[in-house]
């Protein structure tokens, strides 16, 4: 990427309801194109149309900017919602997550973790012991933002993943977004499922497990979903917000291709 680099990042809503949003980090000459991808990417979104879009660009400073690498991807085979939801669940105990933690965060992910029983506009922050929600504010969570793929690792990435049928934008970002909260202070580990009526696939992201997609973590045609991240007892909260807020994140490595299994059980 040319210097300088810019944050350019989408989020489209109705009323208090978000419907999309989108990140990416480039340079001066791609803004135009890349905001008129996002504006069509808000306006044609499966949850409906928006009534307010807003694009923010912001200038990242270069002296500051981290690079990372994507963690290891596999895909556990499951049947049923079911099935994905109990895999998920070994996934995090294996992670080092309590019970108690894990089955809360799916609970309120399933129900709605928002105070009015909708799907947060950020994720959840879970005490990974004892299950308390820790984010500031129940509504908006923290939003992770200011991260990309290096054009190299991205054309690395788009190859890998179309050798196994998952190379769409979905699991892409996704991959991206993990590995920055891999890299926060004090994460433990990530649960997601989207929001998106048309998309049931979610996965488990840890440092001990990598990134581990679940085809179903709820049904077609659900409009509930989020992010939960887990967080070791005492850390320090604020730091973590500035972390997966404000600092910029390049990702120029890209993780193994691990084979497919099926978890059955928890250990």
């Amino acid at each position: 990427m040319k210097e300088p680099l810019f944050s350019i990042r989408m989020r489209a809503a109705r009323g208090d309801r978000h419907i999309s949003g989108a990140e990416r980090l480039a340079g001066a000459d791609c803004l135009d194109g890349l905001a008129a991808g996002m504006v069509k990417r808000a306006l044609g979104h499966p949850k409906g149309l928006p009534d307010s879009i807003s694009l923010t660009i912001e200038e990242i400073d270069l002296s500051r900017l981290m690079r990372i690498g994507l963690p290891d991807i596999r895909t556990v085979g499951v049947d049923s919602v079911a099935q994905g939801r109990n895999a998920a669940l070994a996934g995090l105990l294996r992670a080092g997550i309590s019970e108690q933690a894990a089955r809360s965060a799916m609970q309120a992910l399933a129900g709605g973790a928002a105070p009015n029983g909708e799907s947060m506009r950020g994720a959840m922050l879970v005490d990974a012991l004892d299950g308390r929600r820790l984010e500031f504010d129940a509504a908006r969570g923290v939003r992770v933002s200011r991260m990309d793929l290096e054009e190299r690792a991205a054309a690395v990435l788009a190859r890998e993943l179309q050798a196994i049928g998952l190379n769409n934008t979905h699991v892409q970002e996704a991959l991206v977004l993990a590995a920055k909260v891999l890299h926060a202070p004090g994460v433990l580990a990530e649960l997601c499922w989207s929001d998106d009526p048309d998309y049931t696939a979610g996965y488990v992201a840890a440092p001990c497990l990598g990134y581990v997609r679940f085809p179903l973590l709820k049904p077609r045609g659900e409009d509930r979903g989020g992010r939960a991240f887990f967080l070791a007892p005492g850390t320090d909260v604020t730091g973590l917000y500035r972390f997966l807020e404000k600092q910029a994140v390049l990702v120029d490595r890209v993780g193994r291709m691990l084979p497919d299994e099926r978890w059955r059980a928890c250990p």
